[in-house]
């Protein structure tokens, strides 16, 4: 298509607003039509700020019903940042109107809503859904798979990530959601970099901080087993009272690699280009928006270029419906503090 893709917003909070000024002012071959909320006001604040800022795109649209959004003639293309349990509705209306859709982490919030959609995706014909898994485009971590992949380091043989937030985003987060909603870019993550599926979780809980909500499970730490035996060990601690770190190591069989270092880049112990010790140091960020900014940029343009294609890149459907397997196994393993097999679906 040659004329700029028409793209609505279903949930205009913090990352559905950030998503929108991206659409507004910053992504090439795009246009901000419409946005949709259960908060209407806030929606018409954010539509009259981007459609008003000579930086805008022009009239931005508030439509309150999502779906009639989607179903809209004006709409070429749907971002989904609304929250995970009406994924399944809004995706699958993608689906039957055959709308390319960005739909933020969770793909859903269980695993049977999860596969009805990769069902529906692959019966329709049409790959559509790509699911907001930003690291596969953020350039530490695409250079840290380069380098896994190249093969110069060698068979990766672990790795270990942390997470770590300055505070809950929410009041009642609880340690169930540290799994669904913040573990789980972990799992992708360890997808994406090994190439394979996570085929066991084990999730512990150390002495939880006192300054932590009473009852909840922070911080956590994670081991996942992958199907080639590599094992993959998460630190995710959501109150945190620092800043936003996110990093990853990998340690393979000629050498290691971390991103995610304050300093930036990627230290690694590998010979050639990458090589160097790297230091520590700088300033953290507060949240993921400052964090994985770029990752952000890159992916809504990646989308928009791919959707004006018809085409798909990232993480699909299928990324999403493994992440959440895993996920679901893992709130499993919290509650009993045991290792659990991940089972996915063999006919999906």
């Amino acid at each position: 298509m040659s004329a700029p893709l028409r793209v609505g917003v279903v949930g205009v909070g913090v990352m559905g607003a950030d998503h929108a000024r991206r659409l507004a002012r910053g992504v090439a071959g795009a246009t901000l039509v419409a946005v949709s909320d259960p908060d209407v006001a806030r929606a018409q604040e954010l539509a009259a700020r981007l459609g008003a800022d000579d930086l805008g795109s022009g009239s931005v649209a508030v439509v309150p019903d999502p779906l009639e959004l989607i179903r809209s003639d004006a709409v070429d293309a749907v971002v989904l940042a609304s929250p995970g349990h009406a994924h399944e509705e809004q995706v699958r209306e993608c689906i039957e109107t055959g709308t390319p859709v960005l739909c933020e982490k969770p793909l859903t919030t269980d695993d049977a809503s999860s596969a009805r959609l990769v069902r529906a995706e692959r019966d329709g014909g049409r790959p559509l859904v790509q699911v907001g898994f930003m690291r596969r485009f953020d350039p530490e971590y695409v250079q840290l798979r380069d380098l896994l992949t190249s093969g110069r380091v060698g068979r990766p043989l672990l790795a270990h990530q942390v997470h770590r937030n300055l505070a809950a985003p929410r009041a009642d987060f609880r340690s169930e959601m540290i799994v669904r909603d913040s573990l789980v870019h972990e799992i992708d993550t360890a997808r994406y970099l090994f190439g394979e599926e996570v085929v066991e979780i084990q999730v512990i809980t150390p002495s939880p901080s006192s300054l932590v909500p009473d009852g909840v499970a922070d911080p956590q730490v994670v081991v996942l087993r992958m199907a080639g035996g590599a094992v993959v060990t998460n630190e995710v601690f959501v109150g945190s009272s620092t800043g936003y770190e996110v990093r990853c190591e990998v340690v393979a069989e000629r050498g290691s690699a971390v991103v995610g270092r304050p300093s930036g880049g990627i230290c690694s112990t590998a010979a050639g280009p990458h090589g160097g010790a790297g230091s520590w140091g700088g300033a953290l960020p507060v949240d993921y928006r400052e964090r994985f900014a770029r990752a952000y940029d890159l992916e809504l343009q990646a989308w928009v270029d791919a959707s004006r294609r018809g085409k798909v890149v990232g993480a699909r459907s299928w990324d999403g419906y493994a992440a959440t397997v895993v996920a679901t196994a893992g709130v499993a393993s919290l509650a009993s503090g045991r290792p659990v097999v991940v089972e996915l679906d063999p006919e999906l």
